[in-house]
């Protein structure tokens, strides 16, 4: 027997139908060793050699591996092909000590690409490895030393990363570009004209033959002014300038493009795309066996395979003719340093499984990121969309203002037939130069000048990506945990940071500076791929880091104090003992406090200039409270809004609230799944239709059904998804 290992019960689903009856392909379900979570894990004074541990998690499936390792006569170790999956096969031949071993590694689950991969294996890329082990070694000791300098000198529970923190200022100092901005009042003037009955906007665009600048009209009175001019005048074409344009096709899909795409176009966070990516590229259902559907998901590489390309061509050619595809296929090379040209761009696996053939086997959110990728992809082997342009301008009687007119057609969609991207056609009637139009309307609108916008998830990975921050694996997860991490909140899509986020930031980017660097950070991510190729040793680029970092947070830790880095001094008195009231900064924000703590406790609420707001006066619900029978009320606590009696604090009786979680219950399928606490306090989850339906669950739902038995999927640790149901075959391995 020869045992195949990979990281998820659902590749090794999708790969034991390509393998021989005398392979067994099992799960290791992703890390099986890591550094201790209690402890540092690294010998600092020992060249920093990392003290590994197996995961509390992974000991039943690591006691399983070691059983049918020892009775294989090969262990082939096949997770994926990044440094992650380097790592977990590194560790995986160290528990097991197969006493025979082979690495594969593979873009796609396909029955070629599995068979490629089995012809051609390899050693385990110890350069890899060891680029992996520098990031995690060097991100523990930066947690694991700075996060409990911030719980000292700053409030329990915060924590600093070597690539969150510099995520965190980037959203920080768009923020204060923002309070920073200076807004300007201006003026623009648009008319609509009519040529035989067709009418047509047009925007005023030059004065005495010059362009008008954006803030050329300042106020109303100027604008006013030129109203005056322009509305007692006769209108003619001056000139008709026609010209075609080409749209090119757009690149082939890397992790940051699918992430930014898949934001801007479907909504997606990053989280929840790369989630989603996972289960197309580990296999879905399709009839009676699990399909891969697309290519691994963590690329910087913009390649396509030769026989991905040569497919693609046949398919297009066949469904769209020749007049769509470009007489050879088209290659795209990457321009971001370091990306690793032998792995491929993210695309389907087959061209001809159409999003529309496979709808009916993936549920709404896996098709239309499927769909993103089917329709990008096949884009990029297709003709530039031709647009036909002409440009308009109309002057008044003395020539002494110029209106313009733009109007764009497409003249062959090319691309576009695929993949939809916004190209706004605006048809203008048919003009010649000398002919007199007539002025139906003409007015004029106030603007004001706009602030830099913040950033969306989609714009701040586009930014990672350029500053050189990260790398394909780690966007997502960053993201994630500023916003876990209460660093960073979401307004709408926009990201923008808290007050301990601006706080914290201040104190790293004073006090710690080579930490939120960001060329310091980019440089870092290059020596990573520098020992990826074996031009350098991980541990000295560990060291080179390390050693001014720990001298330095040594320094700070004696010379700062929590009251210095936290407090600021206002010119009020404490009403209860007449101290100078401070603003503080704590876990949930600022608030204004009397500097006698602890002996006055005096606090007040502050906004976000540090001006008091009045507490709001608690809301009578009209219903009595059961304990006492005084009226309950709604108040406003640290943690958000909540009904208790009025009573506070003879009384503490605070009313249970079931909060919905938009899920409907999938016994009764009437019900909605909501949070409710037991009579010990903890959280679990039920139907709204209590008593009549008594479904329960103990982990919140995520709205997903399970691929293989189509029970409601869960947040397990950390938040990841897994089946409700414990007899489903994803459990079994677990």
């Amino acid at each position: 027997m020869k045992l195949v290992i990979v990281e998820s019960p659902t590749k090794a689903k999708t790969i034991s139908k390509f393998l021989p009856k005398d392979y067994k392909v099992e799960s290791s379900f992703g890390h099986v060793r890591d550094l201790p979570a209690k402890e540092l894990g690294v010998d600092v004074e020992k060249n920093f050699e990392p003290s590994y541990e197996i995961i509390p998690k992974a000991e039943k499936q690591v006691k399983k591996l070691k059983e049918l390792g020892a009775r294989a006569e090969e262990i082939i170790l096949a997770s994926d092909e990044d440094r992650e999956g380097e790592a977990i096969s590194w560790h995986l031949r160290y528990i097991l000590k197969p006493k025979k071993y082979s690495r594969i590694t593979f873009h796609e689950i396909t029955k070629p690409a599995i068979e490629h991969a089995l012809e051609h294996p390899r050693d385990i890329n110890e350069n890899l490895v060891d680029a992996q082990q520098a990031r995690r070694v060097l991100d523990r000791l930066v947690g694991f030393k700075l996060s409990p300098f911030l719980w000292k000198k700053v409030a329990r529970g915060l924590s600093a990363g070597r690539v969150q923190s510099v995520a965190v200022r980037l959203i920080v100092e768009r923020e204060r570009e923002r309070e920073a901005f200076n807004i300007e009042e201006y003026w623009t003037v648009e008319a609509t004209f009519d040529k035989n009955g067709n009418l047509f906007e047009a925007k005023l665009h030059a004065h005495n033959g010059k362009s008008l600048k954006k803030l050329a009209i300042k106020n109303k009175d100027e604008a006013e002014k030129i109203l005056a001019v322009l509305k007692s005048g006769q209108y003619s074409v001056a000139s008709v300038t026609k010209k075609q344009t080409k749209k090119n096709p757009p690149t082939p899909l890397t992790t940051s493009s699918l992430q930014q795409a898949a934001n801007n176009k479907l909504g997606f966070s990053a989280k929840q795309t790369m989630m989603l990516a996972q289960q197309l590229y580990e296999g879905v259902r399709i009839g009676s066996s699990n399909t891969g559907l697309i290519t691994y998901m963590r690329t910087d590489s913009l390649n396509l395979s030769d026989i991905f390309l040569k497919s693609a061509h046949d398919f297009l050619k066949n469904t769209y003719g020749d007049q769509y595809v470009p007489a050879k296929p088209i290659k795209y090379k990457s321009k971001s340093k370091g990306a690793q040209e032998a792995h491929e761009a993210i695309r389907p696996t087959d061209p001809t499984m159409t999003p529309a053939s496979i709808k009916a086997h993936l549920d709404e959110k896996q098709f239309k990121l499927y769909n993103l990728i089917w329709s990008r992809t096949m884009a990029t082997q297709m003709k530039p969309a031709i647009l036909d342009a002409v440009v308009v301008d109309i002057n008044n009687q003395d020539n002494s203002y110029t209106f313009r007119a733009t109007g764009q057609t497409i003249n062959f969609d090319g691309y576009l037939k695929v993949y939809q991207e916004a190209t706004k056609e605006n048809i203008l009637p048919a003009l010649e130069t000398k002919d007199s139009v007539a002025s139906k309307d003409i007015h004029a609108d106030q603007h004001y000048t706009q602030p830099p916008a913040r950033y969306t998830e989609a714009t701040l990975v586009k930014a990672m990506e350029e500053y050189g921050i990260g790398r394909p694996s780690t966007y997502a997860p960053t993201i994630a945990t500023i916003q876990d991490r209460k660093y960073v909140e979401k307004e709408a899509k926009a990201l923008k940071p808290t007050q301990m986020g601006l706080l914290v930031t201040d104190i790293l980017v004073e006090h710690f500076p080579r930490v939120v660097d960001y060329d310091f950070t980019a440089d870092l991510e290059t020596q990573f791929d520098q020992i990826e190729d074996g031009a350098k040793k991980w541990q000295p680029v560990v060291e080179a880091f390390y050693t001014p970092f720990a001298d330095n947070l040594a320094k700070k830790s004696k010379e700062l104090t929590k009251k210095e880095l936290t407090e600021e001094e206002t010119d009020e008195k404490c009403e209860k003992c007449n101290s100078a009231m401070v603003i503080k900064t704590g876990r949930y924000g600022r608030f204004m406090a009397c500097s006698n703590y602890p002996e006055c406790r005096n606090t007040k609420n502050i906004d976000s200039e540090g001006n008091e707001v009045a507490k709001p006066e608690p809301e009578a619900t009209g219903e009595k409270c059961p304990d006492c029978d005084h009226p309950l009320v709604e108040r406003v606590g640290r943690y958000g809004k909540f009904i208790g009696c009025s009573n506070y604090p003879e009384c503490k009786y605070i009313q249970k609230k079931d909060y919905g979680t938009g899920v409907k219950c999938p016994d009764c399928g009437e019900g909605e799944i909501v949070s409710r606490r037991s009579r010990g306090g903890k959280i679990f989850y039920g139907c709204n239709g209590y008593p009549k339906c008594k479904f329960t669950l103990w982990q919140r739902p995520t709205g997903e059904s399970c691929q293989e038995c189509k029970a409601l999927m869960i947040y397990a640790a950390k938040d990841k998804p897994k089946c409700s149901n414990a007899e489903c075959s994803t459990n079994k391995k677990s």
